[in-house]
């Protein structure tokens, strides 16, 4: 009996999950900084879009990029997902008597390490397309003003800070629409 294997080879047909992670971190991001702007008050509306679509959505999003391989993708939606989730807990757990309210400086320190983080990622997208390279460096400019903000309590600091996250944002959401648009049209209508 002669021994064949056979290599089967599989095309990934499944959806492109990205805009889905950017969408879900690109509207959470301009809803809280709105907040920031001063224009409503942190409610539940913000606290459960940081839990549903900031959070869980780029974590599943993550996932989904881990399965096509897309290992910054992977990283970025699982760990900013997480960084939602744990931003909402940050507010949540001390108003639940499970902890103490983080200092300023604990604070601007757990943005400093975002910010790092983002920077890096930024030095990736540098490889990607221009959207996403506006995405993440906007990002890493928003944490580090968010730390500045808060280490020093300067008000045009925050409010230059609210802005820049309105815009970072915004073009989060742009650059997850602008995929979905172009891959039903199957073709470049805005740009990336």
């Amino acid at each position: 009996m002669e021994n064949s294997s056979k290599l089967v080879t599989c095309t990934d047909v499944t959806g492109n999950p990205a805009p889905l992670g950017l969408m879900g971190f690109g509207m959470t991001t301009v809803l809280l900084n709105i907040h920031n702007l001063g224009v409503f008050e942190l409610s539940a509306m913000i606290l459960a879009m940081g839990i549903a679509y900031g959070g869980l959505a780029q974590v599943i999003a993550g996932i989904m990029e881990w399965k096509k391989g897309n290992t910054f993708a992977t990283t970025a939606f699982i760990s900013y997902g997480f960084f939602w989730l744990s931003l909402v807990l940050l507010i949540l757990l001390p108003k639940m008597g499970l902890g103490s309210e983080p200092s300023n400086i604990a604070l601007a320190t757990y943005l400093i390490m975002w910010g790092l983080f983002t920077g890096v990622l930024y030095i990736a997208t540098l490889k990607l397309t221009r959207a996403l390279q506006f995405v993440f460096l906007s990002l890493t400019i928003l944490f580090f003003l968010l730390a500045i903000g808060d280490i020093t309590g300067n008000s045009t600091i925050k409010l230059i800070a609210a802005i820049v996250g309105v815009i970072c944002g915004f073009s989060a959401i742009y650059t997850g629409l602008a995929q979905v648009i172009n891959e039903v049209y199957k073709k470049d209508i805005l740009p990336l």
